[in-house]
């Protein structure tokens, strides 16, 4: 958890409220306890006290330092019912239907500012975080598809930010345009700026390496270039190219002419589908015994966090790291 314990040090006093809807489940609850313990940030815990009271009772956790609220009796909930109304003309039931469920009323929180973040997914679905994260929160200006990455710690791999990868996106688009990838490699960039430090060196990724094969999902990932060369010419990025192209210097010698920008030296890996993306991460973390840290949600006006619903406490608090560290970059800007 190098990587993790690096950003951990950036988190100079423990206060962002990290809402966390599935507040019913033991790994949150756990996970809850070690952001008090570890000075991560101020958790809150959604669902029904008395419920979560008693399974931190016989998990013998105390819930010192966090806060739990029950959406059904929150006093909060009729003001979220009044600006989901406003913002989207539906009817009073239709509001208290959605915000009662707690990654709707989580990801309102953090709309309106009552907490910084939302880490869900350990129980709820992607595609209805992502839809909470939409209807709550809002697309950030200037882009028009969210996404996805996980962190990838790859025991053995040595690359110029030591043994860490990006992969995106790994956890939703399916079968992406030329222009959604464009965004996503845009968004996967600024995340990296933004949460790592990093100055971003994205290769586009495709079976093909500059011409050395023709189809028509080589020219998607060769029309995403273009995007977002028009976008952000002063982005490190290349493509189109296969893997080994773009992380091993040898053979992105052998491959492209010159090497190019990017090729050997990649940093972020942008997959022309999900497929691909989801095998790979699924792969290199089985075979490696790596850590994959997300799915993270990217695009979001403000910082909505997913799970993997199979995440451990240790992944969850790694994420949640993350998710405080992310959202401290994105609430100011």
């Amino acid at each position: 958890m190098e990587v993790i314990g690096e950003l951990k040090k950036r988190i100079v006093a423990p206060s962002a409220r990290i809402v966390f809807p599935e507040g019913n489940d033991e790994k949150i609850i756990q996970s809850a306890c070690r952001v008090v313990q570890e000075a991560i940030g101020r958790p809150i815990l959604l669902g029904n006290e008395k419920r979560i009271s008693d399974l931190a009772a016989n998990m013998q956790m105390d819930l010192k330092g966090i806060e739990v609220i029950d959406p059904l009796s929150c006093q909060k909930l009729n003001q979220y019912m009044d600006a989901y109304c406003k913002e989207r003309e539906c009817s009073e039931g239709a509001a208290r239907l959605i915000l009662s469920k707690p990654v709707y009323f989580g990801a309102m929180m953090v709309k309106v500012g009552d907490a910084d973040t939302m880490v869900a997914g350990i129980i709820t679905e992607t595609e209805e975080v992502i839809m909470a994260g939409e209807l709550m929160v809002g697309i950030k200006e200037g882009l028009s598809t969210p996404s996805s990455f996980f962190l990838m710690e790859i025991p053995g791999y040595e690359g110029e930010e030591g043994n860490t990868l990006i992969f995106a996106d790994a956890g939703f688009n399916p079968d992406p345009t030329a222009e959604q990838l464009a965004d996503i490699a845009l968004t996967t960039a600024e995340s990296a700026r933004v949460l790592l430090g990093w100055e971003p060196r994205v290769a586009m990724l495709s079976f093909s390496t500059k011409g050395s094969a023709e189809h028509e999902s080589v020219d998607k990932v060769i029309d995403a270039l273009h995007i977002v060369l028009e976008r952000e010419p002063d982005l490190c990025i290349d493509g189109e190219m296969q893997g080994d192209a773009a992380i091993v210097p040898e053979v992105a010698r052998k491959k492209i002419q010159g090497g190019g920008p990017v090729g050997g030296r990649a940093n972020i890996l942008i997959f022309p589908d999900l497929n691909s993306a989801n095998i790979s991460y699924k792969l290199v973390q089985r075979l490696t015994k790596g850590r994959a840290y997300g799915p993270f949600l990217q695009g979001f006006a403000k910082q909505i966090t997913d799970l993997s619903r199979g995440a451990s406490v240790d992944d969850i608090v790694g994420v949640t790291i993350m998710s405080v560290v992310a959202s401290a970059g994105v609430n100011a800007g």
